[in-house]
């Protein structure tokens, strides 16, 4: 039998030191929120692939539709022979995603593409090239993703310059000293300092920031950027890569504000585990671009899109925004009562819109002390005894939660069981 430790290092020998890991342990197969290794080891899943599969391991549904696109083919390229199923998803998508007016959408392969895109169609539609993003966001590992990405360690550590004429703004969050008030001087001070509003193509922004640590946008901050890309003729993108697809109770998180963003980046759970991403806008800022300049080999696979098809399915029929808002309820009513346990680490900041959940590990109650080290022995034991767990945050203290939306109450309680086992251990 192979090892997970016999994995590793054949991992260490064959592939890049850049390439990071949360646990040692490699899968050898997966249903709806369950993990099992190469050893026979069973785990509970709450990273999901990291908001991957709010679908479940292997739903039944999504593996049929992947199966009969398989029996007909497996790639064309969309841009050399078209194919319905990418078609019927781009409209499905237009007639959910909450902006107004007619929209148009275009699929890519991974989330950073979809922002990178994103910002591409936003410099086409407006003739400019700057971009505003935030402190602590996170918009993926390309170049111009990365410049977007606020956090230095360890997406831009090393790596070279970053583009230029993007401009991060700090993100609101009380935790950290920062208000909405402060952000918007910052955006005032940037256009009298740095930029003209009229040199701006676009603002990005999560409407819950992921890997920043689960912070949503205080809904002050989304109006002020609205009228603010209304002023100035700025497209609004909202990077739902996270966010999308019921993880916070609603099908886009943008659905939480009475703001319409421009664009809307998709990836992560539209497809099921199958590598899919997209962006949803204004179909006249979508059409700016010219043709051959949008687009990619693999972009918009048809198994993907089949999977995504499948997937949109599921969530009709097993009312998952239901479910993502009674997972996170569920889950937010167990960390209360372990927040007032003595006899385990001290945690605070319980917070998520729907099955997107997460709390801070600090080193004593009643102050805003994050205990980073701590929360790297939780994960640790937590995987040690059967829980897989993900953490993140400008101070690597938030331990989020991502399980499976299908998962039953029964696992959910299990794995906040091992969760609590975790904190008194660590």
């Amino acid at each position: 039998m192979t090892t997970n430790a016999e994995l590793f290092q054949r991992r260490n020998a064959a592939v890049v030191r850049g390439v990071g890991h949360a646990t040692p342990i490699s899968a050898a197969r997966a249903l709806n929120a369950e993990i099992w290794d190469v050893e026979g080891k069973r785990y509970v899943d709450f990273a999901g692939g990291i908001a991957v599969v709010n679908t479940g391991h292997c739903h039944p549904k999504v593996i049929a539709a992947v199966q009969a696109q398989m029996a007909n083919f497996t790639h064309t390229c969309f841009q050399v022979l078209m194919y319905e199923p990418y078609i019927e998803l781009a409209e499905k998508l237009n007639a959910l995603a909450p902006i107004s007016g007619p929209l148009k959408s275009v699929f890519f392969t991974t989330g950073a593409e979809a922002t990178e895109n994103a910002v591409k169609i936003a410099r086409a539609a407006t003739g400019r090239s700057g971009v505003i993003s935030f402190t602590g966001a996170f918009h993926g590992r390309t170049v111009m993703a990365s410049a977007m990405t606020g956090k230095v360690v360890p997406y831009k550590k090393g790596l070279g310059p970053v583009l230029p004429e993007v401009w991060h703004l700090p993100f609101p969050v009380a935790q950290h000293g920062v208000t909405v008030e402060d952000s918007l001087k910052a955006l005032s001070f940037l256009f009298k300092a740095d930029v003209d509003p009229s040199r701006v193509a676009a603002i990005i922004i999560e409407p819950v920031q992921g890997e920043g640590g689960f912070y949503d946008v205080p809904a002050e901050l989304m109006r002020a950027l609205r009228r603010v890309c209304d002023e100035h003729g700025i497209v609004l993108i909202a990077d739902e890569v996270q966010t999308g697809f019921g993880r916070t109770g609603k099908m886009f998180a943008m659905e939480h504000f009475d703001v319409e963003a421009d664009l809307i980046c998709v990836a992560k759970s539209l497809a099921g585990g199958f590598p899919l991403s997209g962006v949803i806008g204004r179909a006249p800022i979508m059409d700016a671009a010219d043709p051959g300049g949008l687009g990619g080999t693999y972009a918009g696979n048809p198994l993907a899109c089949a999977a995504a098809l499948a997937v949109l399915e599921v969530f009709k029929e097993e009312k998952l925004l239901e479910r993502s808002n009674a997972i996170g309820a569920r889950i937010k009513a167990r960390l209360e009562t372990l927040s007032r346990r003595n006899d385990l680490l001290p945690i605070a900041g319980i917070r998520g819109l729907g099955g997107m959940v997460a709390f801070e590990i600090v080193k004593s109650r009643g102050a805003y002390d994050p205990d980073a080290d701590a929360t790297k022995k939780v994960t640790q034991k937590a995987y040690e005894n059967g829980l897989v767990l993900l953490s993140c945050g400008v101070n690597a203290n938030v331990i989020r939660i991502l399980v499976p939306l299908t998962a039953s109450d029964a696992i959910v309680d299990e794995g906040l069981d091992v969760l609590e086992t975790a904190l008194a251990a660590a």
